[in-house]
């Protein structure tokens, strides 16, 4: 078969390019990964005794509180929606947390409280986070609301009631009592199994669950189906309303886990726990590869995007750094996590476009 000349010079700078853009997108499809190994390198010279096992347990334990919220909200982004309610959600369930074991269930008509078993309030407040995100995706889809716009809206609702539940004051001594039956609040957040806390084996498996689902069941394949394209999504049939409110309702659900598990660990509630936390979720979130535009993302790389907010911030902390400055880089970074994310989209847009050119291209060949 001859070869068109013209077709062969054209072809040779596509396959300079696509060899060049394949190297680019391979280096931005790590780079949480090798953010992560830099990270922990330069802590590792400059801080003493940060790759300690003590150091670690510390450090992996204050990154499960961003994991469980980053993975939270990892579907919705993956559906192109935002949830900014998540740190609000946090602190108002810690706040019902404290409530029901302080102050119980208070029944005015008879004079009396009820003091509920940890293992009670526990499935209540998860109940109520889960409630909470629904209600997200039951506004966004209902009304068509933007979901900056509803959650931002929500967050502050959450946050007034939170204040409401004690008028601003804190919840105390979530020890329990004995006497009431309701001690044991405080194991959760200290508890350790294997020589490991906790919230480092809920982490795991929280993460391992988010996974299959994402990967193996058909509700995953649906969630990135919308965020690839929604319309497309709902003319082949998959129930685009129902799917959000369920990615809602997990990310509120995983919110509420966060707020038990902080709630827990300082045996007190605080109506501003969870203060910004959502920043640091989404920024774990895009840091790990899920795009903003929505239709891609993965659960591991939101695993290795906490662990590099946490092991920065810790890092920063364990150096003296001013936590005025510990601001600013953190802002830095996030900016700096969407740039590239807007980057890998334009470049995989490119390589899909030149990917077509040399198929056309190949085509034309073959004929000639």
């Amino acid at each position: 078969m001859k070869t068109n000349p013209a077709v062969a010079l054209a072809t040779q700078p596509v396959k300079a390019f696509n060899s060049r853009e394949s190297f680019l997108l391979l280096l931005l499809k790590l780079r949480t990964f090798i953010a992560l190994i830099l990270i922990v390198g330069f802590f590792s010279i400059t801080v003493p005794d940060f790759l300690a096992v003590g150091s670690m347990v510390i450090m992996v334990k204050h990154i499960a509180i961003n994991a469980f919220l980053a993975l939270g909200i990892t579907f919705v982004i993956i559906t192109a929606g935002i949830d900014l309610s998540i740190g609000a959600t946090l602190g108002l369930c810690g706040m019902i947390a404290g409530w029901l074991i302080t102050k119980g269930i208070v029944l005015p008509w008879f004079g009396i409280a009820i003091f509920l078993d940890v293992w009670l309030i526990v499935p209540i407040v998860l109940l109520v986070g889960a409630l909470i995100g629904a209600g997200n995706g039951w506004i966004i889809t209902r009304y068509n609301v933007a979901p900056f716009i509803c959650t931002l809206g929500t967050m502050y609702i959450l946050r007034g009631a939170a204040m409401l539940t004690s008028g601003g004051e804190t919840f105390p001594g979530l020890q329990g009592n004995p006497q009431l039956g309701n001690t044991g609040f405080d194991k959760i957040g200290a508890g350790n199994f294997l020589g490991l806390p906790y919230a480092i084996w809920m982490m795991v498996v929280l993460a391992l669950v988010i996974a299959y689902i994402a990967r193996r069941l058909p509700f995953g394949r649906q969630v990135y189906a919308i965020g690839d394209n929604e319309r497309a999504a709902e003319l082949s049939g998959v129930r685009t309303k129902r799917v959000k409110i369920w990615v809602y309702t997990l990310s509120g659900f995983c919110a509420a886990i966060a707020g038990i598990v902080v709630s827990s660990q300082l045996v007190a509630s605080h109506p501003a726990n969870g203060t910004a936390f959502e920043m640091n979720a989404i920024a774990a979130v895009v840091l790990g590869g899920t795009s903003l535009a929505g239709g891609r993302g993965t659960i591991l790389g939101t695993l290795i995007g906490a662990f590099v907010i946490g092991f920065l911030a810790d890092g920063l902390i364990m150096m003296g750094v001013s936590e005025f400055w510990q601001m600013v880089i953190k802002g830095i970074v996030i900016i700096i996590a969407v740039i590239i994310d807007q980057t890998q989209n334009r470049m995989q847009q490119k390589a899909t476009v030149v990917a077509q050119k040399a198929l056309i291209e190949e085509g034309g060949e073959a004929k000639g």
